[in-house]
């Protein structure tokens, strides 16, 4: 099923106009993250009616700031959890079928440097193969010396004694997320980013909604719905320690933090250091981590690690023994070992692992990544946990978890299983490689609106024209230039310095746009924050 339209405008006084409307809806969600947009979309495809307030822009936090892997999960493999990597893997496929421009399919090489490594990984890689079924995307191999240097031509031939070809998958993490919100305001779900979820409300102990505020403009509104969704990832806590006021006596709330933070780095270097369509990737570092090296859009990404976090900054800052530990290893397993000063811009997301309630999360690395569905003594479900791959399947568990406590009715699952998301059509004639820069490509059937717009031919840069500058605002929900280039376009991720120099005409193309502020100075700030390598 497709979802093929013409572009639905995101003009954002008419979303608003809509908001203050007066309307019961059945699902409220908070947060714009992959989990509440999948939530939000596979709702509003049942029927349900639906609204989701994001606090900042959609995908702005962890969703935007993943390893750009769509996978099973070789690493949850060795750790036995086995039921994790069946459902991720058969996952795998449905994403990549119904966004074949934003997933596709990527294989990745593990260097073997022990002689028994070879057999030894191969083996468990090809119960990996075994697990997909016929969901598999191709087969496992192993590899000569010389067959892994003709497929990894970069990878360290010193002590090099062969190596194992697997098969996953990888995405344009931001903008599958920018494509689910655009496909559940099809299906008619309403969508507002940078609109904070304030406080709940109640009748009688039981949520009957949330107020929630404009953050650009001030404006309060109350949300009446029969059924509010607590998606906001790593801040999800927030809103659970109010509710837990509410339901106690003493009005302190008796509500235990459940989650326990684990951050990940990731550095993006040139092209030149993989030059390869094909990741690399090491199962066990000196320390016991593992790591990556993944084309993408035209760079290599370069992570990560997975270190305990208790605050919840928007922009974590890296710490300086996971930078030296990501470009240590690096120089390991790549011919040409990248240095600080090659580095193109460093991020940093925070996972919201689930911690069991006697654990203080003082080691993240053991600590599954199964999501959890929690439902309040008022009603407040709450969803976090899981990864980017299994998002569609955490929907419908939310979903099925709300019916079980009556908060709505039940109707049919399944329904998002084939549902193609907006810009594509069906058609694959015209999707290129995401290893590939970026370009048009990546807006896929929506290539043919993208052309109508005023500027299309007009190049700010290499795969950026002012056209996809007034696409994002009328059809993509962007205000501000870090909206643009950090999540539109990945720019930000890519190569920071450049990003810089192209915001004051992205602002100026946005402001004609919105008439808004889009906050240039606020996002050349931001540059400096991912240029920036802790010493």
């Amino acid at each position: 099923m497709s979802t093929e339209t013409s572009p639905l405008p995101t003009i954002r006084k008419k979303l608003l106009s809509r908001l203050a409307q007066p309307h019961r809806y059945d699902i409220a969600i908070v947060g714009g993250g992959a989990t509440g947009l999948g939530v939000a979309l596979d709702a509003a495809a049942r029927g349900f009616s639906v609204v989701l307030v994001e606090s900042d822009d959609f995908a702005k936090g962890t969703s935007s700031r993943s390893t750009k892997l769509v996978h099973g999960g070789v690493r949850y493999l060795a750790q036995g959890n086995i039921s994790l990597v069946r459902e991720a893997l058969h996952e795998r496929t449905t994403l990549l079928n119904n966004a074949p421009h934003l997933a596709q399919p990527l294989s990745f090489i593990m260097p073997s440097y022990k002689y028994w490594e070879t057999p030894f990984y191969g083996v468990g890689l090809k119960m990996y193969d075994a697990l997909a079924g016929k969901a598999g995307l191709g087969r496992t191999e192993l590899l000569s010396r010389s067959e892994t240097l003709a497929q990894l031509p970069t990878a360290q031939p010193a002590g090099l004694k062969g190596g194992v070809k697997y098969w996953d998958g990888q995405f344009n993490d931001a903008r599958l997320a920018l494509a689910l919100a655009r496909t559940a305001a099809v299906h008619g779900a309403l969508l507002v980013n940078y609109c904070r979820a304030n406080e709940l409300l109640y009748v009688d102990g039981k949520i009957k909604g949330l107020q929630c505020v404009d953050v650009l403009s001030g404006a309060t509104f109350d949300l009446d719905a029969g059924c509010v969704i607590n998606a906001a990832g790593v801040w999800v806590d927030e809103l659970r320690i109010k509710d837990g006021a509410v339901n106690d006596a003493s009005g302190q709330s008796s509500t235990r933090p459940m989650l326990a933070p684990s951050q990940g780095v990731h550095v993006v270097v040139d092209r030149e250091f993989l030059d390869a369509d094909v990741g690399l990737m090491v199962p066990k570092t000196a320390d016991g981590r593992v790591l990556f090296a993944v084309p993408w859009l035209g760079k290599v990404i370069l992570g990560t690690t997975d270190t305990p976090r208790s605050d919840l900054s928007r922009e974590p800052q890296p710490f300086k023994e996971e930078v030296d530990f990501i470009l240590s290893e690096s120089a390991r397993y790549l011919k040409r070992a990248p240095k600080r000063a090659d580095v193109k811009s460093v991020w940093v997301g925070l996972r919201p692992l689930v911690k069991p309630q006697d654990d203080e999360g003082s080691n993240t690395k053991g600590i599954s990544r199964e999501h959890t569905v929690l439902v309040s003594r008022s009603g407040l479900v709450t969803v976090t946990g899981g990864k980017w791959t299994t998002y569609r399947a955490m929907a419908e568990d939310v979903l099925e978890s709300c019916a079980e406590h009556s908060l709505i009715e039940r109707r049919k699952s399944g329904v998002t299983v084939k549902l193609k998301v907006v810009g594509s059509d069906g058609s694959h004639h015209d999707v290129k490689s995401i290893c590939a820069p970026p370009g048009p490509h990546s807006y896929g059937s929506d290539q043919k609106h993208l052309r109508l717009m005023p500027g299309a031919d007009q190049a700010l840069d290499e795969g950026l024209t002012e056209g996809m500058v007034r696409f994002a605002a009328r059809y993509e929900y962007a205000v501000t230039v870090e909206d643009m280039l950090a999540r539109r376009s990945r720019m930000l991720f890519l190569d920071a310095r450049k990003a810089a120099s192209l915001a004051e005409k992205v602002g100026a193309i946005l402001q004609e746009e919105t008439g808004l502020d889009p906050q240039v100075d606020a996002f050349m700030k931001l540059t400096i924050h991912y240029l920036t390598l802790p010493s």
